[in-house]
């Protein structure tokens, strides 16, 4: 049997990504095609290791091959990645593919926490995170990451960024006493948002985690004018007051003189189970509030997190999330169906560096 690279390329044509609607081999996904007698191998390379569809596109190019070249064949995709990128301006955080910003209208929704458990379960996809605490006046990320009293070192004039979990992070947290407040004027809070985007070392990064403060005030404009973010994502809970509060946020972001993408709503302390009722769901906050909002505002509902003590006991030690299944499966879900949404961007914007 005379298996070519041609005909392969030609069977996996008549594969498609499913979100950029074109075929993975116009969309240049296909390399390393290698053919060794009855065995085919070749790399599918995706545009993010936390691609959602990762199993269904294999087997859709397995299948491809045995259809349209020959069903005799050992068919081996091995499924890589390289994290696409529309940003075009480099002249800040240069080495950062895609930069997002995690806001809420208001506090107390758990914004942080999903910033935090967002960025880990990214990283365990393999890709390269990094932590940003906007959070001036109240940063968090020392304790979320367990990194209380650590400072940043500096190489070469710039400050390096802490790391745990393998999450480069920065915070004001690490340059002042935690027991002291900050009292800083507007202006003062901007400046040192500037430095850690300008005045820091942040290498290569897939994706940058903006952990915005609550509200929608002057650091929120001055963020998203200093720095080129890719897109948002606003986290509510179920509760009416919340929902309120995030339409405000919704709509600072969709403002023409802001223009941010906002890339869906996370809906947070969505129910609650008890470990002894399994089957239980308990609808605290109210029931699919979220869900509203984003059908609402035409926007992708990201995910639902469930209220868990596991979550609670993580941020407080500083600790990753534990054995929990359903936990980890609700932010597996969320890191998957937000970076499948910045591919889309991406996709779209046509470009790929």
């Amino acid at each position: 049997m005379s298996v070519t690279k041609e005909a392969i390329l030609e069977a996996l044509s008549h594969v498609d990504d499913p979100d950029l609607k074109k075929d993975l081999v116009t969309l240049n996904m296909i390399k390393n095609i290698e053919i060794e007698a009855t065995k085919v191998r070749f790399d599918v390379e995706l545009t993010t290791p936390a691609c959602p569809m990762k199993d269904m596109i294999q087997n859709a190019c397995i299948n491809a091959v045995k259809h349209f070249v020959s069903k005799e064949l050992d068919v081996v995709p091995n499924m890589t990645s390289r994290v696409t990128t529309s940003r075009e301006e480099k002249d800040v955080l240069p080495g950062v593919k895609n930069i997002i910003a995690v806001a809420s209208g208001k506090g107390g929704v758990g914004k942080s926490t999903v910033a935090v458990n967002l960025a880990r379960s990214l990283a365990n996809t393999g890709a390269s995170v990094g932590v940003l605490d906007a959070d001036i006046y109240g940063p968090s990320m020392p304790t979320m990451f367990g990194l209380q009293g650590q400072k940043p070192g500096q190489v070469d004039g710039k400050m390096e960024p802490l790391v745990k979990d393998g999450i480069k992070v920065i915070s004001i947290g690490f340059l002042v006493d935690e027991s002291q407040a900050i009292v800083w004027r507007g202006p003062m809070a901007s400046s040192a948002i500037k430095q850690f985007t300008t005045d820091v070392n942040w290498g290569e990064l897939d994706y940058l985690i903006l952990d915005l403060p609550p509200g929608t005030g002057d650091i929120h404009l001055t963020i998203v004018k200093q720095v080129p973010v890719s897109g948002a994502v606003v986290v509510t809970t179920p509760q009416t007051v919340a929902l309120a509060d995030c339409k405000k946020a919704v709509n600072m972001f969709l403002n023409p003189n802001i223009n941010v993408p906002v890339f869906g709503i996370v809906e947070n302390m969505s129910y609650f189970t008890p470990i002894d009722q399994p089957d239980k769901k308990y609808y605290l906050f109210g029931k699919d509030g979220g869900k509203q909002l984003a059908d609402q505002f035409k926007l992708p509902l990201l995910g639902q997190i469930p209220i868990v003590e596991a979550i609670r006991e993580s941020g407080d030690n500083g600790v990753a999330l534990g054995e929990n299944e359903e936990v980890r499966k609700a932010y597996n879900l969320l890191a998957g169906e937000l970076a499948r949404q910045v591919a889309i961007k991406n996709g779209i914007a046509g470009n790929s560096n």
